[in-house]
């Protein structure tokens, strides 16, 4: 499964967010450095459940269906701020470093009302434009220390076995860098890594850094009457990025406020259940949370989970079964399980993905929905659901 970190300095909000995602609590402190070891985390992507058009009563077993939509478990990790020349060791940078390494996608919290430093600090009118660039130079040197460990010997191997290729994939295995993706990246440069200018070398890491680690830009305390300048400047420099306004804060106000029994939300709207129970300072607050909501069309929280997912790392939800007249498992569970598969996963792939036994001993499959047999190597489409037969 793919893994989503989340990256910022301190004190932006990040722990907040982390919380707001998942069901895990996070220290919250307006220190730096609160958290210290990763917090690692279970957040849910939301998708239409197939239950609905179908009308069928779904019974998930590895997920969760609230009013026809599936919320699908995901990991999401949230490690110590980062503060510049982290990938010097500054701060608590080589530990944070080492603790994203297994992220497959990230998203960088910044604080849009400009009320923090670059070493998050309370400060008045920092520019948020300048905390991205610092974070993408912190994560572009750090692929290139790791890129450049042992360089010239690494180098003059790769020159005289004339595979360049399979020195730097090896050497840049352990941050979840594909070999595809350096090949993209390498296959612009001269192919003598000899050569290669001090230059090159950062060039090919931020390049490495873009072909492998996607990113969505968190603009964090949206709600603030200070940020909404800062959320225009964000999205007119940073063009290639997503910038999304939350409000990690608000977030957690309404579930803890819905846990509480005070309010029904949605992800998108709230409703008071008793507003005869709230006390003037609950009305207010509640008032101003469902302004913000209404502006925003939501905090921003759960977008940043669906778009990641969906549109960053490019997967799919598919709900294996295994009597395609039923939509059931053997035990007759209906649409028992959601699966996050890559755009462009086929069966088989399916198969693997349940089991390596189904997926060695695949037959063949069946299209549920259209009552077609598909081939081993048919692409599946978004919401399909698939009974795979195999020997196993």
């Amino acid at each position: 499964m793919a893994i989503l970190g989340l990256v910022g300095k301190p004190n932006v909000g990040k722990s907040t967010t982390f919380n707001a995602m998942t069901e895990k609590i996070a220290d919250i402190g307006n220190y730096p450095f609160t958290t210290i070891n990763p917090n690692i985390g279970t957040s849910f992507v939301t998708k239409p459940c197939p239950c609905d058009t179908l009308n069928l009563k779904c019974t998930p077993n590895n997920s969760k269906c609230f009013s026809g939509m599936r919320y699908i478990p995901v990991e999401v990790i949230d490690v110590a701020g980062l503060v510049p020349d982290a990938h010097k060791g500054k701060g608590m940078g080589n530990k944070f470093l080492d603790d994203l390494r297994q992220a497959d996608a990230f998203i960088l919290v910044v604080d849009a009302s400009g009320k923090t430093d670059l070493e998050g600090n309370p400060s008045e009118n920092n520019d948020p434009i300048e905390d991205v660039k610092f974070l993408l130079n912190e994560l572009d040197m750090w692929i290139h220390g790791i890129l450049t460990k042992n360089w010239e010997r690494l180098s003059r191997k790769a020159q005289q076995e004339k595979n360049l290729l399979k020195a730097l994939s090896e050497q840049l295995s352990g941050l979840n860098i594909s070999e595809n993706q350096v090949f993209a990246v390498i296959k612009e440069f001269d192919e003598s890594p000899m050569k290669w200018t001090e230059e090159d070398l950062i060039n090919v890491s931020t390049n490495l850094r873009k072909a492998s680690k996607p990113m969505i830009i968190a603009a964090n305390k949206a709600d603030h009457p200070d940020a909404e300048k800062n959320i225009e400047k964000l999205k007119e420099e940073f063009k290639d990025f997503l910038v999304i306004p939350t409000s990690a804060e608000i977030e957690l106000a309404l579930k803890n406020a819905q846990k509480a029994g005070l309010i029904k939300y949605d992800g998108k709207s709230m409703e008071v259940l008793d507003e005869s129970s709230l006390n003037d300072a609950q009305k207010n607050a509640l008032n101003y949370m469902k302004s913000y909501l209404g502006k925003f069309g939501g905090t921003g929280i759960q977008d940043l989970i669906n778009v990641a997912y969906y549109d960053l790392l490019d997967m799919i939800v598919v709900y294996p079964v295994e009597d395609e007249g039923k939509f059931c498992d053997k035990k007759g569970n209906v649409l028992p399980d959601a699966y996050l598969v890559k755009k462009g996963a086929t069966a088989k792939d399916l198969a693997f993905k349940i089991h390596t036994e189904i997926g060695q001993k695949f037959i063949y499959a069946v299209d549920a929905k259209k009552k077609l047999r598909i081939s081993a190597d048919q692409e599946l489409n978004d919401g399909d659901i698939i009974k795979i037969v195999s020997a196993a």
